[in-house]
């Protein structure tokens, strides 16, 4: 005679699934962090590859953050009607054959390519974010996405600190990117088995396709947080995953080895940053003097570099600053807590599309500005070198400005 399970122990259950589908989905956020990665130590192989300039590289490498950031709508609202099991290995889908098309010898495909890769990316955290919603509670959830990023940004570790010495000497870039294409594809069809189904949609029908971004869109707080979220950001996404290592080269003097090593101190600040300020602001209950010490910590970091470089080591201080942006992802967790719950992939989804937006609109600026002629002989190396870090500067700056106008969220203020 069997025994009805109780509707704890049936929860319990639902949530143990959820928290290992949840594990699947952090290989999915390590590969896409890779992917993202990888492209800063092979700019010259690919510029090779493609019969472009540095500058062309970039143009290239920026299609990513297009359609990450437009597809992030659409991978929120598809997990908010049809749960993860089928949406996120879709997303791994698109990225391996992004990576399988990256090896093609034409820029054209290569901007096609690219632009696969953001697309398929754009479900990595916002699928994992959605099942750690589902896995986790309240009190849990800022930990969780902060172990979250942690993972993607050993995948931004690996992608320069391993990928570097892996191209020059092991395997051709080709044969990378190929290679990595065959990987995402084999964990996508693990994550499909293992993710459990949901029984029903969480998000409401009778308002229309659009009804969950009407909802987190009107609320002026989730402009706030994708402005913030975006201005910390692109100093890592733009400022060291593509140019970081160029930028060591040519202003800095520095040897390719000691300039891959350098920048990828970045993302491995991340590892410890992102999991570390995630428990931080659980345990506090506040979410901005954590979000305005980490910026705190970006900028001092970012300016020791630019006027006091002899002060302390670059991979140091990048180390440190890599440590102070684990901060942008607290206003993953704000907008989640300042938007109603049945909208939670939403809400995701939009902070991605703000977030990568701004990251999409100062990629080419900074390009522009302070991109186009490294290493062709700028006449003061140093005075170019200072003034790209004064750009990301200013940006840090500005998100600390829009931290001031943020409501807190966390657990104290709703006490």
């Amino acid at each position: 005679m069997s025994v009805p399970h109780s509707p704890l122990a049936t929860n319990d259950r639902i949530r143990r699934a959820f928290a290992i589908a949840w594990v699947a989905a952090l290989a999915f956020y390590f590969l896409e962090y890779a992917v993202r990665s990888a492209p800063a130590v092979m700019i010259p192989e690919l510029a090779d590859t493609f019969h472009v300039s540095a500058l062309g590289v970039s143009g290239i490498l920026g299609t990513y953050y297009y359609t990450y950031s437009v597809t992030s709508l659409v991978a929120g609202w598809l997990l908010d009607r049809l749960g993860a099991k089928y949406v996120v290995p879709a997303g791994m889908a698109v990225l391996g054959a992004g990576c399988l098309l990256f090896v093609m010898p034409w820029a054209v495909v290569g901007d096609l390519a690219r632009m696969l890769q953001g697309a398929g990316s754009a479900f990595a955290f916002t699928g994992a974010v959605y099942l750690a919603s589902h896995a986790f509670s309240a009190g849990r959830l800022a930990t969780a996405i902060g172990v979250t990023q942690c993972l993607g940004m050993l995948g931004g570790t690996a992608g320069q600190m391993a990928v570097g010495p892996l191209i020059h000497g092991w395997i051709s870039v080709s044969a990378f990117w190929f290679g990595s294409g065959l990987v995402v594809l084999l964990v996508g069809l693990v994550l499909l088995m293992i993710t459990p189904a949901e029984a029903s949609p969480t998000a409401p029908r009778g308002h229309g396709a659009l009804s969950t971004y009407k909802t987190v869109f009107a609320n002026p707080q989730s402009y706030l947080c994708g402005a913030i979220a975006g201005l910390l950001f692109a100093p890592t996404t733009i400022g060291d995953m593509i140019w970081g290592v160029r930028f060591l080269q040519a202003d800095r003097a520095f040897s390719y080895g000691s300039a891959v090593l350098a920048v990828s101190m970045v993302p491995l600040g991340w590892v410890f940053g992102c999991p570390l300020l995630g428990w931080l602001t659980d345990r506090l209950g506040r979410r901005k003097p954590v979000l305005a010490g980490g910026a705190l910590v970006m900028l001092a970091s970012c300016l020791q570099l630019v006027f006091a470089p002899g002060a302390a080591t670059a991979w140091a201080t990048l180390l440190l600053f890599g440590v102070g942006s684990g901060a942008a992802m607290i206003p993953y967790t704000v907008i989640k807590e300042a938007n109603p719950d049945e909208v939670k992939g939403s809400a995701t989804g939009a902070i991605n599309f703000l977030t990568f937006g701004v990251t999409a609109a100062i990629g080419p600026m900074f390009a522009r500005r302070h991109g186009a002629g490294l290493g062709d002989g700028v006449a003061d190396a140093a005075a170019h070198f200072r003034e790209a870090g004064l750009f990301w500067a200013g940006a840090i700056a500005a998100a600390l400005l829009l931290t001031a106008l943020l409501k807190e969220t966390g657990a104290h203020a709703r006490r």
